[in-house]
């Protein structure tokens, strides 16, 4: 497997983990429907949250987050309208992005809440 999709990945693992650490709960990892994905799909109790995570090993080319423009912004809105509507859900919808930096040192994790909303909460 290529390096950049390990990152991705680790990068996932480490999300998800943290995630659960701040009382989520995980539906789904890398759910599918045709060509669209979203990364993770998770609830804190009161939002149906679709979750973007984005890896790199350094912000040398900027952060991770970044990369994100608005084709894929469009596609994680897409499947969420998809996934609501074949599960027949009735719940509040947010979109969040995990930023995830991963070198030898340590890891960043930056977790941008109702990220496609133009006002960003970053913890």
């Amino acid at each position: 497997m290529a390096r950049h999709n390990l990152l991705g990945e680790e990068g996932e693992k480490i999300a998800v983990r943290y995630l659960q650490s701040k009382g989520y709960i995980i539906y789904e990892m890398n759910w599918r429907f045709g060509k669209l994905e979203v990364d993770i799909i998770a609830e804190d109790g009161r939002e149906l949250i679709f979750i973007e995570v984005k890896s790199r090993s350094s912000e040398i080319y900027g952060r991770p987050e970044e990369a994100i423009d608005g084709v894929k912004e469009l596609a994680i809105l897409n499947a969420a309208e998809i996934y609501i509507r074949d599960f027949n859900l009735e719940i509040e919808v947010r979109f969040d992005v995990i930023s995830v930096i991963i070198n030898k040192n340590k890891s960043k994790i930056r977790h941008i809440i109702d990220a496609f909303s133009g006002i960003d909460q970053v913890y």
